[in-house]
C-alpha cells in the first residue's frame, strides 16, 4: 500500500516527470498536493496501469487533489540544456504553477535541484511507494500521451501514437527512411548508432 506523505505535518507536494528517456517531444512532468490523509487503493505508478486506469485516475486527481499543476519543456530546450536538467525545469515549472504553496517536496528518482527555499526529499521508485509522486506520475504520463497523439496527427510516419517518442524498432526505422522532425532531440542518438549528423537535413 502507497504511504500517504513523507513529512508528517506539513503541506508536500509529489512531482514526476514522463518523457524522459524519448528520442521526440517534449518532457513533461506533474506536481500534485493530496488532502491530508488522502487514500486511494488504485493510484500506483503509472507504468503498473493500464491506459484505461489512468485516464479514470486523472479525472480523480484533478478534482480530489487540493492543487496539481503540469510542467512541460520543449525538445529545443533540452537539447540545449540536457534531459536530466531538463527534467528537473520540468518540475519546477509543474510546482510555479500550484495554487498551493507546498512547504515540501517529494521527487521520483535520485536527482533534483533545490526548489526556493523548500525542504526535498529524492525517493528512488517513489511513485510505487508514495501517493502524490503517483499521481504526479499519472498526469505527467497521460498529458505527455495526448501531446504525442497530436503530434502524431502531423507526422504520421513515426507512429507516435503508438510509441510516444520511444526508441522502438519502428521509429527507428521511420528516421533512417524519413530524416527527423522539429520535434526530434537532436542531442539523442536517434539511430542507435553514431549517425547522428546524417537525419537532420540541411536548414
Amino acid at each position: 500500500m502507497l504511504k500517504n506523505c513523507f513529512y508528517e505535518g506539513m503541506t508536500e507536494a509529489g512531482c514526476d516527470e514522463a518523457g524522459r528517456g524519448c528520442l521526440a517531444g517534449s518532457v513533461f512532468a506533474a506536481a500534485v498536493i493530496l488532502p491530508p490523509g488522502y487514500h486511494n487503493e488504485l493510484l500506483n505508478d503509472s507504468k503498473q496501469l493500464s491506459e484505461k486506469s489512468r485516464y479514470a485516475l486523472r479525472e480523480v486527481i484533478q478534482k480530489e487533489a487540493v492543487a496539481w499543476a503540469v510542467g512541460i519543456v520543449t525538445p529545443e530546450e533540452i537539447d540545449k540544456v540536457n534531459i536530466l536538467n531538463a527534467s528537473i525545469l520540468a518540475m519546477h515549472r509543474a510546482l510555479d504553477q500550484l495554487k498551493v504553496r507546498p512547504e515540501a517536496v517529494i521527487v521520483d528518482g535520485n536527482r533534483f535541484k533545490p526548489y526556493r527555499d523548500i525542504p526535498y526529499s529524492t525517493i528512488v521508485k517513489g511513485d510505487g511507494k508514495y501517493l502524490s509522486i503517483a499521481a504526479a506520475s499519472i498526469l505527467a504520463k497521460t498529458y505527455r500521451d495526448d501531446y504525442m497523439r497530436q503530434l502524431d496527427a502531423e507526422y504520421p510516419q513515426y507512429d507516435w501514437k503508438g510509441n510516444k517518442g520511444y526508441p522502438t524498432k519502428k521509429h527507428r526505422e521511420a528516421i533512417k527512411t524519413h530524416g527527423a522532425t522539429p520535434y526530434h532531440r537532436r542531442t539523442f542518438n536517434l539511430l542507435g548508432d553514431t549517425q547522428l549528423s546524417l537525419v537532420f537535413k540541411e536548414e
